[in-house]
């Protein structure tokens, strides 16, 4: 049995001792590979941070090199001292302080660092995701405002329609078989004749708008094809954003006169006008006439504000749709677009992270690695645990103390 037991220490101990001959050998180039890593992340975060500076100048120049050689020095620095001193901790308390110093010291590196490496990966994208959404949003806003405004084209058949009922009832009353039974073209015959009138002149009026409204909607689409060459064309992508931006504004100006465009407003104010009618004198020449012209004259007031009132609401159902949207261009930096649409780079923030926080990695490999050795070596004798070149020093200390001891 106790064979047994010096047979699995030795093992243990003989484990240890290889394990510790692989860190000496990995700690030779670890620094190396460490300084790579923040050399790295030090260049990407150059670049994201010139997309933040204004000023091209040499000052600018500096001062993004200054930041990001921080940027770097910071990290192997950081790193430097996670890996040689978190896997040596023995202590609970030591190993969850410096655990938790840990935590906040990457906190500390993605808010640095890692967001910016992030914009100099997906910086350009980032920003033609911005000119697509802006686009899908004038787009719809443009068709949304042009069916809208062909809502109320629309009103111009309805309106027809109503100047042509009066101009029947016109006739009707005219050629006697009207509701009165007067022939002739009287105060009955008037009023409908002028109300006719005001209608087919609204009818003009809402024909008239007809080609503007198609050419604007053409000039919009236009605009729209233009602007989403420039979202996936060549070139910088801060040249084609301007070139965006100035295609934005002739858009949103071509969906303003569109909006304006709308017969709407003009038939809910026509049709006020419309329901406005002066009752005219009664020109019967008899009492009995008279009593059933007023009779007639009523209804007729009552049908044209019926039919004024119908129209009216119709306009007002179409006005509230017409209320402007929030389709706008508003410029974005590269650090900005990619933080606002994080979602669609999820492999960019994850390298840009990666490259910061990779060594995380070497410090739980290296404190499994020294728990092993440490576990390997527990209740071993001083001469089991030494190598061979601390024998040697250790014959070379006695033999030292040896011939002192003759010495004296």
């Amino acid at each position: 049995m106790e064979d047994s037991v010096n047979a699995t220490k030795n093992e243990a101990l003989e484990g240890a001792k290889e394990l510790e001959q692989h860190l000496d050998l990995l700690a030779t180039f670890t620094p190396a590979a460490l300084g790579i890593l923040a050399t790295a992340s030090g260049i990407y975060t150059y670049l994201g941070v010139t997309t933040l500076l204004d000023n091209t100048g040499a000052l600018s120049v500096i001062a993004a090199i200054a930041y990001s050689t921080a940027v770097s020095v910071g990290i192997f620095v950081f790193w430097s001292y996670i890996l040689r001193l978190l896997p040596s901790m023995r202590s609970s308390h030591g190993y969850l302080g410096l655990s938790f110093a840990c935590v906040v010291g990457c906190l500390a590196i993605v808010a640095m660092s890692s967001w910016l490496n992030a914009t100099a990966l997906a910086g350009a994208a980032a920003i033609e995701q911005h000119l697509g959404k802006t686009i899908e949003n004038y787009e719809e806003e443009l068709q949304k405002t042009y069916d809208t405004v062909m809502e109320a084209q629309n009103l111009e058949s309805h309106i027809q329609r109503s100047a042509d009922d009066f101009s029947k009832y016109a006739k009707l009353e005219a050629s006697g078989t009207g509701p009165s039974r007067k022939g002739g073209e009287g105060s009955i015959y008037a009023v409908l004749s002028m109300k006719k009138s005001e209608l087919q002149n609204i009818v003009k009026s809402i024909a008239s708008k007809k080609d503007f409204i198609e050419e604007e909607r053409k000039k919009g689409f236009k605009l729209i094809t233009k602007m989403q060459t420039l979202k996936s064309g060549a070139g910088s992508i801060e040249r084609r954003a301007v070139k965006f931006s100035e295609h934005s504004i002739n858009l949103s100006a071509v969906i303003t006169n569109l909006r304006q465009a709308s017969s709407a407003p003009m038939v809910y104010r026509a049709m006020d006008d419309l329901s406005r009618v002066i009752k005219p004198k009664m020109d019967g020449k008899t009492e009995e006439v008279q009593k059933t012209q007023e009779e007639v004259i009523d209804e007729v007031i009552q049908k044209i504000r019926d039919v004024a009132n119908g129209l009216k609401v119709e306009a007002q159902k179409i006005i509230e749709k017409e209320k402007p949207q929030k389709a706008s261009y508003t410029s974005i930096s590269s650090a900005d677009a990619v933080i606002r649409y994080a979602d669609n780079f999820y492999p960019q923030w994850a390298g840009a992270i990666a490259i910061d926080l990779l060594p995380a990695v070497l410090v739980f490999i290296l404190a499994i690695t020294q728990s092993v050795i440490r576990n390997g070596r527990l209740g071993a004798r001083l001469e089991e645990t030494m190598t061979l070149s601390e024998l040697k020093v250790a014959m070379k200390a006695i033999e030292s103390v040896k011939g002192n001891l003759k010495n004296a």
